[in-house]
Parts: C-alpha cells; structure tokens; sequence
C-alpha cells in the first residue's frame, strides 16, 4: 500500500517537474518569437511605398545593408571618430573618452561585383535580364536645359549621419555616428557636390531639413520636402538623397576608399530601384537606373576607383518622385569628413557632365 502510494507520490512529482520545465522553456522562447516578428516585419515594412519604416534604432534600410565579411587587412594610414547621439557639440576625436576600447578601422577598395561593363559593376538583385549597354544608350527620362533656373535638388533623409572627424587608425567604443551640427554631417557632402553644380552654371538648391529626429516616417518626412521643392521649382529634373553607409560590426569599422591626384577619398555607392509590378507606385524605374548608369560611368571615367558597384534592387526609397532620382551613400561613418566632403566634390563634377550632355 505505501510502496503504491510512493509510486503515485513520485509520478507527481516527476509530472510538475517537467511540466514547470515546459513552462519555463516557453516563457524563455516566446519574446525570441516576439522579436523574430518584430524584425520580419520591420524588414518588410523597408520595401513599401516611398521606403518609409518603423524601426527607431534601425540604422540603415536592409536594402543599404551593411556588408557582412571578415575583416579586411588592417590599413596602415588611421582613422576616428565623431559625435554624442543628435548633439550640437561635435564628438571631437582628443576628447577624453573614459572606459572606451580602442578598436581598429580598416581601409577597403571595394571594385569588382556583380555584372561588369567596361570599367563599372553593377549588383543586380532582381530578376530583370539588365543589358547595361543598351540602357546607356537609351534617352533618359529627362531633358537638362541650358539655363541658370533650378534644376537640381540634394537633400538628406538621414540628416544626422556623420563621419569621423580624422585619420588615426582606430576609433573609440563609446563612437556615435550621427549629430544635428551641419558643421559636421552629411549636409557638409551634399554643400560640396551643389557648389561643383554651381561652378558649372547648373542651379541647384540643397535642402538641409533635419527629417531623422526619430528614424520612424523619415522617408514620409523627405518625401514631403521633396514634393515642397517641386512646387517651388517645376523646372527639377534631379533629385538627390544623400546618406552615408555603414560597414563593418560592433568590434570594426570598415572605411572604403580611392585616391585621385594624390588625395584619398570616400567611394560612393549609388543606388538605383526596381518595381516590376507597380507595388510601390515607381512605374518609371528604368529612367531612373538609365540616369544611375550614366552617372557611375561619368565617376569611373573622370575619377577611377571612385565608385563601389551600383546597388540594383527592388526598393523605392523615394525615386518614384520623378525620373532623374537617385539615392547615393558617400563612405562610411569610418571615413573621416574631409574624404567625403573630397567625394562630394567630384560627383558633383562628375554629375556635371552627364547633365551637360543630356541638354
């Protein structure tokens, strides 16, 4: 009888046991579940109409993804940082920064990927058969005139993205890559491609409207500044959305780079959309990619090694607002402000003379 009820007794407590540990098991995986949602609809929220979405830390769209490779060898020339999250006061690299780790920046040309033609690459992630030199061929979507009226706008929907403010080979753990100064973002890029404009008698307005306060609706916010500028001056035919990229991890930085006459630079990375179905409302697409071959052609030709491969993919990221729109990545927050304000020189240049040819 005692040994039943001991059997029994044991049965019970072996049950609650592993009941509990159930329990426990799902308490433990469901916010990983949560989380999983979370991302897999803060990465499908990316590719919506005018490229808005919703998630306030995100640094970068998945579609401007930060490339993911080992380490590349270490550069021999430095690198540092820059600012104190949305702060007016510049993250100045001979502060003192207590409790923070050196870490290393790494320099990298990045050249070759995707389909080669002539001395350009382009990364195609769609489907669409892409004959890059019947593109070049074909007319834009746009006719550049011979006058002094506004033609060309540049604006920024990640305002605050920042750079490091010298070359010494490692930046700080405690490193913030964003700041509201224009002294020291990327308004100073956009500010040196629209006076290359400028010398050229090409009128060009730059916008500097902080939109990424917070990063939820920085899209909707550009888009709408956007559209103001086209009100104000019919005659655009160009629109620009200058970032800066990201690459590297928590432990690396890494900065891409070229040399012109002596002088290191940032390379840029333009981006060019798809929409094949007429989802995000950009039914003129392949104007836009004509326009983005065109200008990394100008780069290669006048500035060699200046250009990283033309990201081609199925994203909007307001280029739908008219046929000469393009969204452009000067460097990364590893590279110092000087490299990119040097690149932001000659794109203009370089953007020059494609507008000067489609006249």
């Amino acid at each position: 009888m005692r040994s039943g009820k001991l059997k029994k007794t044991c049965s019970f407590i072996i049950s609650f046991v592993l009941v509990s540990l159930a329990i426990a098991c799902v308490t433990v995986r469901v916010p990983h579940f949560i989380n999983n949602d979370k991302a897999a609809l803060m990465a499908a929220a990316l590719t919506v109409s005018k490229g808005s979405y919703s998630a306030e830390t995100t640094e970068q769209p998945t579609q401007k993804a930060t490339e993911k490779e080992t380490a590349p060898a270490r550069d021999t020339t430095p690198t540092e940082p820059a600012t104190s999250a949305f702060s007016s006061n510049y993250y100045n690299t001979f502060d003192e920064h207590k409790n923070a780790e050196k870490l290393p920046v790494y320099t990298k040309q990045y050249a070759e990927g995707g389909d080669k033609y002539e001395n350009f690459y382009v990364k195609n992630n769609t489907w669409f058969d892409l004959n890059i030199g019947a593109e070049l061929k074909s007319r834009l979507g746009f006719d550049f005139e011979n006058t002094s009226d506004v033609q060309v706008l540049i604006y920024h929907t990640h305002t605050s993205e920042s750079y490091l403010d010298c070359d010494v080979g490692y930046y700080y753990s405690d490193f913030y890559p964003r700041t509201s100064d224009t002294r020291y973002n990327v308004t100073r890029v956009g500010e040196a491609i629209a006076e290359s404009l400028r010398k050229e008698g090409i009128g060009v307005v730059h916008d500097t409207t902080s939109h990424d306060d917070t990063y939820n609706g920085s899209y909707d916010r550009s888009y709408q500044t956007v559209q103001n500028y086209l009100k104000k001056y019919p005659k655009i035919k160009v629109t620009l959305d200058i970032h800066r990229d990201s690459i590297g991890s928590d432990e690396y930085k890494v900065k891409p780079t070229f040399s012109y006459k002596g002088k290191k630079g940032a390379q840029i990375m333009i981006m060019s959309g798809y929409d094949p179905d007429g989802e995000y409302g950009f039914p003129d697409w392949e104007y836009n990619l004509r326009f983005a071959l065109r200008l990394q052609k100008s780069c290669e030709d006048n500035y060699r090694g200046m250009t990283r491969p033309v990201d081609f993919g199925e994203f909007v990221y307001n280029m739908n607002v008219n046929t000469g729109s393009l969204l452009i990545e000067v460097g990364t927050e590893a590279n110092t402000l000087s490299e990119a304000e040097y690149s932001g020189k000659l794109l203009g240049k370089a953007l020059a003379k494609v507008l000067q040819k489609a006249t």
